[in-house]
């Protein structure tokens, strides 16, 4: 009879406990698309942006980056909500009465906060990617105040280890790149070859770069040899894509694409691969941190304490602001060569672990 019991709690927890987030998060996508349409109607207006598109293209793949976005702070806030709620209606007293464990008590928070955290992964790597890709899009034909340019000026880029590329200009349209140049590097760092041409162009056909008018000078311990030319074929690793990417590609790519970029960029060695790999690390570290900001929540509204559940949402919406900065900090820090990757995207999840471990320490047992 008393595992029944447990488990019409357990029910009864989990349902408060996805009802109020679910219903959180909707109330808030109301307020937010309103906002945002409020902005971009005269973008939609101007640029005659069909309905069924506005609709499906770009607020439906609009709605779920802003779900992940929000999930974290608005999963705290409703553990806070409502387990204050049943701490002054006195319902977590009447548990404890019956016998009813701390520790029990937390389980169908952790399974709650299990399934939010397996639907922001979903999100995360394979919804949101292919969502965002189609709204890129659409704010390109109907939002931007310009036609997305992909026309690239001084273009500085590695292409293999010890190989570097100049390009003054590079269109997009016609794939070519002018005042082309490329230097490869010895390992004692001394120059060993420059390439300098007129310009460079994709050759559909044989998948190569065609460099027009060009000259080479190899350094060598008896001296400079130069090497001129109408023409020569080259194989670079890179490709015309490389150049037409948007700025915000990452957040098209799902998981696997990501690590396919990731490890195309090491291959190349370039040094401009941190962002790419917080964003990696951080498609776990999120999810994982709704069981954290669950235990915070719980452990901190569950006692019943002067100023009820006004005080417990100020403090949860405190500390949910403080995880969301200390992110963003962390992640500059990592970018800007301070601290490893891995160890900036886990560390709020790290520093907060220790805090909800602190916290459970003292919640009512």
């Amino acid at each position: 009879m008393k595992a029944k019991g447990s488990l019409i709690l357990d029910l009864y927890i989990i349902k408060k406990f996805l009802g109020t987030f679910v219903f959180a998060l909707s109330l808030l996508m109301f307020i937010v698309v309103i906002f945002d349409l409020t902005e971009k109607l005269d973008n939609f207006i101007e640029r005659n942006a069909p309905f069924q598109s506005v609709v499906f293209d770009y607020y439906l793949n609009f709605i779920p980056y802003f779900l992940l976005l929000f999930s974290p702070l608005f999963t705290f806030i409703t553990v806070i909500f409502f387990t204050s709620k049943l701490a002054s209606n006195s319902e977590i007293i009447a548990m404890f009465s019956n016998g009813l464990s701390f520790r029990r008590m937390i389980l169908p928070y952790f399974v709650s906060a299990f399934i939010i955290a397996v639907f922001s992964f979903v999100l995360s790597n394979f919804v949101i990617p292919h969502a965002n890709r189609n709204r890129h899009i659409f704010e390109e034909i109907f939002v931007q105040a310009a036609p997305a340019s992909y026309n690239k000026r001084n273009i500085h880029i590695q292409v293999e280890p010890n190989v570097y590329v100049y390009m003054e200009s590079y269109s997009t349209t016609g794939k070519v790149g002018h005042k082309f140049s490329m230097e490869r590097f010895g390992r004692d760092g001394h120059l060993d070859s420059k390439l300098m041409a007129d310009y460079v162009k994709w050759d559909t056909t044989a998948n190569k770069w065609r460099i027009r008018n060009y000259y080479i000078r190899n350094f060598t311990e008896d001296g400079e040899v130069l090497t001129e030319g109408q023409y020569i074929d080259t194989t670079l690793n890179i490709f015309p894509e490389d150049f037409s990417m948007r700025g915000n590609i990452v957040e098209e790519m799902n998981m696997a694409e990501l690590k396919r970029f990731i490890d195309k960029q090491k291959l190349k060695g370039s040094e401009n691969i941190k962002p790419f790999l917080i964003e990696k690390y951080r498609r776990v570290a999120i999810p994982f941190s709704t069981f954290i900001l669950t235990l915070i929540g719980v452990s901190l509204s569950s006692r019943k304490i002067r100023g009820g559940i006004g005080t417990h949402i100020g403090t949860g919406i405190g500390l949910s602001f403080a995880y969301i900065l200390f992110m963003q900090f962390s992640s500059q820090f990592a970018i800007g060569g301070s601290i490893n990757t891995m160890l900036a995207v886990w560390l709020p999840n790290i520093v907060f672990a220790v805090i909800a471990g602190y916290l459970y320490f003292l919640a009512p047992k």
